[in-house]
């Protein structure tokens, strides 16, 4: 990728920050035209005021966590999925912290109004106003589904249980919207603030139900996507040849993941992301999958001619991020399936060497492939099976692997240590920023 198109690429995501900006703007303004004098001359009113600011605040960042996950294809393109799941994943806390401020300063400023205890004015609250019962609701499932979040609490549990949790959030949403503009003061004699926050809501909504629901269902009607078979590579590993009509329209490359549904009897309901491990060709895609869970595991059992959605193509892992001749592709045990694809995909004459770490043989997949593509590409593979302390990837260990790392693109795909570990020591190996690409596979799932 030429230095031009990183620059677009940075434009791109700043009109993104800029817009976001002005819509909070917008937002913080629809509290300060609904103030009276009679709101700044009290301290309960100091209070009200703080927690309807609050409440503002924490509401606009939801939505806009929720549109860091719509899968809106220009903004994708051009900031990256896991750059967009790590802000979706920062602004969550925020949200939670600033509506919990919200429901505490409101208990206190009415409270204090009222001249009754904080437990009391709680209950009247809960029980006397239209519509506070449900968002209360909806706050507790915001809460469940917030510290599910949190990386301790994920790990202990299984992709599918997460996932169905973080799809309440939804309800917590609706349950919320009709308390906001009900009971909001600055919407109930504010039809012009009113509009704005419920265009706000369509907004959103819209994107999340055409970008993540009817755009992958047209295109996977369209394109016909059907399971042509599955290969087993390995221990606990499989391919999935998914067979279909113009593949090549969908605009998917070597890097590219999708979030697949398989329509069988037991998990048409669930979306799981997976990368490409071959390069798209227009009749056939594949991915290659390892089994780390139920549904992993189910798709060992796939019968030829189950249909298949496909949300995506996504992400930015691709091979014309490189603006170089020289590349290095690291891979950790099952992450190696999108740098086998971005194999294919960079132009002739490209020097590639390959890192692949696993951590036994039974790890590795896809061996046979990746040797002939050497053979084919002139490139080098270099097999690191074992401990960590026997190959560290520490900038000593690097360097003497590959001696003209500093002049390479450098694309790591794996957990997220190993990606974390690569780029400390390639960045003092003096690899620039915007020559580091990255695929975590820890934030595919949102």
């Amino acid at each position: 990728m030429s230095r031009k198109s990183v620059k677009g690429f940075n434009r791109a995501g700043d009109t993104a920050a800029l817009l976001v900006g002005i819509g909070l703007g917008c937002t913080l303004a629809l509290e300060v035209i609904s103030l009276t004098s009679e709101d700044l001359s009290k301290t309960s009113g100091l209070i009200t005021i703080a927690s309807r600011f609050a409440a503002l605040v924490g509401t606009y960042l939801v939505l806009v966590g929720l549109l860091l996950v719509a899968r809106i294809p220009w903004v994708e393109r051009s900031v990256g999925h896991d750059r967009m799941v790590t802000w979706h994943r920062k602004l969550g806390p925020w949200s939670l912290y600033l509506i919990l401020l919200h429901v505490i300063l409101v208990v206190l400023g009415y409270s204090s109004n009222d001249g009754i205890p904080v437990y009391k004015e709680f209950w009247n609250l809960v029980t006397t106003y239209s519509w506070m019962l449900p968002a209360l609701v909806g706050f507790l499932l915001m809460i469940a589904a917030g510290v599910t979040s949190y990386r301790k609490a994920r790990a202990k549990m299984a992709y599918e249980t997460w996932w169905i949790i973080h799809l309440y959030t939804y309800l917590a949403i609706a349950l919320s919207f009709m308390h906001q503009v009900l009971n909001g003061v600055m919407f109930i004699s504010h039809p012009l603030a009113k509009t704005w926050w419920i265009a706000m809501y369509i907004f959103v909504g819209g994107s999340m139900v055409l970008w993540r629901l009817l755009l992958p269902l047209f295109r996977s009607l369209i394109h016909g996507l059907v399971v042509e078979k599955v290969v087993v590579e390995g221990p606990g590993v499989v391919s999935v040849h998914i067979r279909g009509r113009r593949l090549d329209k969908m605009g998917a490359r070597g890097g590219h993941f999708f979030g697949w549904r398989f329509l069988t009897k037991n998990y048409w309901w669930q979306s799981h992301p997976y990368s490409l491990s071959a390069a798209p060709h227009s009749k056939l895609l594949r991915i290659t999958v390892k089994d780390l869970g139920d549904h992993s595991r189910s798709l060992a059992h796939l019968k030829p001619g189950t249909r298949v959605l496909a949300e995506g193509p996504y992400g930015i892992f691709t091979a014309n991020r490189a603006a170089g001749k020289h590349v290095l592709l690291v891979g950790g045990g099952v992450g190696i399936t999108p740098l086998r694809a971005l194999m294919e995909e960079f132009p002739k004459g490209a020097s590639i060497d390959v890192i692949y770490r696993a951590s036994r043989e039974d790890d590795v997949v896809l061996h046979k492939e990746l040797n002939f593509l050497a053979e084919q590409l002139n490139a080098r593979i270099h097999y690191m099976i074992g401990p960590r302390a026997q190959y560290p990837l520490t900038p000593s260990h690097m360097a003497s692997v590959v001696p003209h790392i500093a002049l390479c693109d450098v694309f790591v795909c794996g957990p997220e240590a190993l990606v974390h570990r690569v780029r400390h020591t390639v960045e003092a190996l003096g690899v620039p920023s915007d020559r580091f690409h990255d695929e975590a596979f820890a934030f595919h799932g949102e």
